[in-house]
């Protein structure tokens, strides 16, 4: 169990990286996309490539959350039924849920470093402007992915014992859907921490 929680713990450090970089990322990207529209509208000119720059960075970046939304369980899930259930059924299934998520984004993953090796293999380029050499949104992409089957793999683990131990709380904790108390509680400690740096700022 240590083991596994040290793992959680440093894939949650990398995905907090991750997650601020990736946005930076699609941030840049808006703002090129911002300079460029600008620029043909006021000079009749274009930097060329923002539109295919703004895809890598919003693809790339759409991986790289996808470690630290599976943890923080931002993911979005139908719970119209779940929570009508009983906490052992509902803690079964967030595990098969995990489960079958592992398995598809496993696959996923697979297939992604399938077209990289391909990609480099041809050397192959965009057929684009920019020319870009596909090997690099691609192995930015894959990293994403990587990254998630990281934090998957010690998650999957860390609550399938929990479930075996009958720890159903920390099922729960770990995988299952949050909940409106979990998801107020949340918003009233970021507005809380906006309101004090607010007063610090005036």
């Amino acid at each position: 169990m240590i083991v596994l929680d040290r793992w959680l713990a440093f894939a949650d450090r990398l995905s907090r990286y991750a997650i601020w970089i990736g946005g930076a990322m699609v941030l840049a990207s808006a703002l090129l996309v911002s300079v460029d529209v600008l620029l043909r509208k006021l000079l009749v000119i274009s930097l060329g490539g923002a539109d295919e720059l703004s895809g890598y960075a919003f693809a790339v970046g759409t991986t790289w959350a996808l470690a630290f939304t599976l943890l923080r369980r931002a993911n979005v899930r139908v719970d119209a039924l779940y929570v009508r259930l009983p906490p052992a059924l509902c803690a079964v299934l967030d595990i098969v849920a995990l489960a079958a998520i592992g398995l598809f984004v496993g696959l996923l993953t697979w297939q992604a470093w399938a077209v990289l090796d391909t990609s480099l293999a041809f050397q192959a380029r965009a057929t684009t402007p920019l020319a870009t050499p596909l090997w690099i949104p691609q192995s930015l992409w894959l990293a994403g992915l990587v990254l998630f089957v990281f934090t998957l793999a010690p998650l999957l683990l860390r609550a399938l014992f929990a479930l075996l131990g009958g720890d159903l709380a920390t099922v729960r904790r770990l995988a299952g859907a949050r909940s409106i108390e979990e998801d107020a509680a949340d918003e009233a400690a970021h507005t809380a921490v906006i309101k004090t740096d607010s007063s610090k700022i005036g």
